[in-house]
């Protein structure tokens, strides 16, 4: 089931969001800032058509926006609190044994130049260079159901490098520049201190590329399913290879097709191809195996995607194929969280008024999540573990 239903349609949302925030009441110093939170996320899962500081405040009765622009700008609380015990309620309610991790950044678009953040780059949302903010975000996805649980703000050196423009927009002085790579990893560390246990981590080639990105996973021992380029190098005896390479000398039984989910016009069916190697200056096949994941089209056998895999040895073809269909889910979370929660509506120019109101938004979205959980429990366990494991296909030498 998607998460595009209309949040009137979902039964029991409004004492859902009322248990939350009791259990937030601990992270404002008054009951007022307190219960505009509670109001204001009420707000955003409203069906106000427009979720800005005006809309919202008319849905709440007042006659000026001033209530929810104290809550996002000068009210007493800290948005990290709130983004940690969002975290704790979505493994409470959505954690899974199979449950993955998904990093991905998106973009707001923005006018003017005194958004925290903002400035002409590309933006994925768009499809190209745009003037807008981006936010690298986490996402927690398992057969439960699918939501985000952590967010960073990114700022380009055009920013980092003008103090004065940083002090305006309330930019901590301690903040310097840092790719989204970092944050990603950043917001990665976090989970893991956390005690989050999620059995994969996946993402797209902007991250699956990065080495450092990989051998942050590595090292925590992180089973991984990240994508990369074509011209992704991997160590074969003593020789470098390029994935295109590799997938281009993959015979014709080495192919199966599976699907990698079911997505809104049935199951997503592909070709995959498997090929397990050593990682270089790490052999211990017997203790974490790596594998290149090759997705060939099947109406366009010239379309290829591919992937680099970590995980236990004894990890299956059918495993890696449906953690690499789940790099989706915060796709979809970033569409239901600006459809149906505004999270991309704020108004808001301030660094803390960015974190506060996406926290807010990314927990209403949570609540939605669990709510839509609850009302259609799932069917069946978690994917078995009993697939045929994966098998190394003759390669012949370069």
């Amino acid at each position: 089931m998607g998460m595009q239903a209309q949040a009137e349609d979902i039964g029991g949302w409004s004492n859902e969001l009322d248990g939350v925030s009791e259990g937030l009441a601990r992270h404002f110093g008054r009951s007022e800032p307190h219960q505009r939170a509670r109001i204001y996320m009420r707000g955003l899962m409203s069906q106000v058509e427009r979720k800005n500081g005006w809309q919202l405040s008319e849905e709440a009765g007042d006659d000026t926006p001033y209530g929810v622009q104290h809550l996002l700008g000068r009210a007493t609380w800290n948005a990290d609190s709130v983004r940690d015990d969002l975290r704790a309620y979505v493994l409470a309610h959505l954690g899974d044994n199979d449950g993955v991790l998904v990093v991905d950044e998106t973009g707001f678009l923005k006018k003017g130049a005194k958004s925290v953040g903002v400035s002409r780059q590309y933006s994925g949302t768009a499809g190209r260079i745009e003037n807008c903010q981006i936010g690298v975000f986490l996402a927690y996805a398992s057969r439960h159901g699918r939501a985000l649980v952590d967010r960073e703000l990114y700022l380009p050196h055009e920013w980092t490098e003008d103090r004065e423009r940083c002090d305006e927009a309330g930019v901590p002085t301690k903040c310097t520049f840092a790719t989204k790579l970092y944050l990603a990893r950043v917001m990665l560390e976090r989970a893991w201190q956390a005690g989050v246990e999620a059995k994969w981590v996946t993402a797209d080639e902007v991250y699956g590329s990065d080495s450092k990105f990989r051998r942050a996973l590595e090292a925590h021992k992180q089973g991984f399913v990240v994508a990369v380029t074509s011209q992704q190098r991997l160590w074969i005896g003593f020789q470098q290879h390029m994935v295109r390479e590799i997938a281009a000398e993959a015979p014709s039984k080495a192919w199966q097709r599976m699907s990698a989910g079911t997505g809104t016009k049935g199951p997503r069916l592909y070709d995959w191809f498997v090929y397990p190697f050593l990682a270089f200056n790490t052999p211990e096949p017997q203790v974490f195996g790596r594998w290149l994941l090759v997705r060939r089209s099947i109406s366009d056998p010239t379309e290829l995607a591919y992937y680099l895999c970590g995980g236990l040895p004894d990890t299956t073809l059918k495993e890696l194929v449906r953690v690499a269909g789940m790099r989706w889910a915060i796709e979809d979370c970033f569409e239901t969280a600006k459809g149906e929660v505004g999270m991309d509506q704020y108004e808001v120019r301030s660094w803390q008024g960015w974190y506060r109101h996406i926290t807010l938004a990314m927990f209403a979205l949570a609540v939605l999540a669990v709510v839509r959980m609850k009302a259609t429990p799932p069917t069946g366990a978690s994917p078995s573990k009993k697939n045929t494991h994966i098998r190394t296909p003759k390669r012949s030498s370069h």
